[in-house]
């Protein structure tokens, strides 16, 4: 499975993530999307959302700036919060698990 994506969409105003946990819930396989640039933006997707849904690029597309990283991260940043993931948990099997 490839590990770098650029979403088509910018999700919180950024569109380049890296796999880094692959699981298995309720006979469904879950992939844990980090961006590049900004740990706290995080989500999880299944396989049919990553490679049927048109929403993600096999690799990292090379934007303008502007593209990449939009006005809405900004404004994500801006929010606060709350409550969010304090931890990213890595399969040991993982090519980011470098522990």
């Amino acid at each position: 499975m490839e590990n770098f994506w650029t979403s088509n969409k910018s999700i919180n105003g950024l569109r380049h993530f890296v796999l880094v946990n692959e699981t298995r819930e309720q006979g469904n396989i879950t992939f844990l999307m980090v961006s590049v640039l900004d740990t706290e933006i995080n989500l999880k997707t299944t396989y049919e959302e990553l490679i049927n849904s048109g929403d993600w690029h096999k690799g990292w597309i090379n934007l303008p700036k502007l593209q990449s990283i939009t006005e809405e991260y900004v404004n994500y940043k801006s929010i606060d919060k709350g409550e969010g993931i304090d931890e990213i948990f890595i399969n040991e099997d993982s090519l980011f698990n470098i522990s």
